[in-house]
């Protein structure tokens, strides 16, 4: 078995900021990270999809590595469209996995039974993604290397529609070349993404798809046309994945102090 914490859209940020002015994503996140400490069994790895800090600033960063330090399991990074990826790479410099010369922070993770494959969509600036020729051009090339290895892609916008318009609107360019891509190559597993600061599936290129919950804030779900994007405080969460016996389980856990757990057979709290 192996098990993967996903966190996404941590908002990190200078000691004392709100982001927007409401949202102590730092004591947030700092509550999540006990919250992982505390998994029994622990997670074998950690991936983090992106906006993993506000601003992108170097503080910000330096902000993230003190937090992350106190993290058990070890952690792979994606930047969102908050993060800087050069002042990311300065201070995660010992994170060899991000020191590539290409324009992208794309690589992969082989070493646990399901193959990771962290997909950068990202683009300098702009709040939207874009995956373009190099980019898929690369990922072809690490699909084809290993077509019988079960494969997990992560990524920071989710390519598809996910039926909340405001979002869509900003739908990520090249995703129906992407959709041709990954529909050749049934070894994939799930794409899983972040950005939307909501849990939703769908069957996408004939394969899963998702998003994640944020550890701070989540995305208000408005499903009416025109509304601008909102945010509403719902409790923070992230999502265990659990590869074994040749299929990929997802469960949404909930960052907090709640009452139980209670047996069923007797309804007294368990100790």
């Amino acid at each position: 078995m192996t098990l993967i914490a996903q966190i996404s859209d941590l908002h990190v940020q200078s000691a004392g900021a709100l982001a927007y002015g409401v949202v102590d994503t730092n004591s947030l996140v700092r509550a999540a990270i006990a919250h992982l400490n505390r998994l029994n069994p622990q997670p074998d790895l950690v991936v983090a999809t992106g906006d993993l800090v506000q601003q992108g600033t170097l503080a910000d960063y330096q902000q993230l590595r003190e937090m992350l330090s106190n993290l058990r399991a070890p952690i792979y990074l994606m930047p969102g469209n908050h993060d800087q990826g050069t002042n990311l790479r300065q201070v995660f410099a010992d994170h060899h996995y991000l020191a590539s010369f290409r324009d992208h922070l794309s690589y992969v993770v082989d070493d646990y039974p399901i193959r990771l494959i962290m997909l950068d969509n990202t683009l300098p600036g702009e709040k939207s993604g874009r995956l373009d020729h190099q980019r898929l051009a690369w990922l072809e090339a690490q699909l084809v290397r290993a077509p019988e290895a079960p494969t997990l892609i992560f990524m920071h916008h989710p390519p598809f529609m996910t039926g909340i318009p405001w979002m869509d609107r900003r739908r990520v360019g090249g995703s129906d070349a992407l959709a041709d891509l990954i529909a050749q190559h049934s070894q994939v597993e799930r794409i899983s993404c972040g950005h939307l600061h909501r849990v939703m599936y769908l069957r996408w290129a004939g394969t899963i798809a998702s998003t994640q919950p944020s550890l701070a804030h989540q995305s208000f779900l408005d499903l009416q046309p025109h509304t601008a994007s909102q945010f509403v405080m719902e409790p923070p969460a992230y999502q265990l994945h659990i590869w074994g016996n040749g299929s990929l389980v997802s469960h949404t856990v909930f960052v907090g102090d709640f009452d139980g757990p209670y047996r069923f057979s007797d309804g007294q709290k368990s100790t």
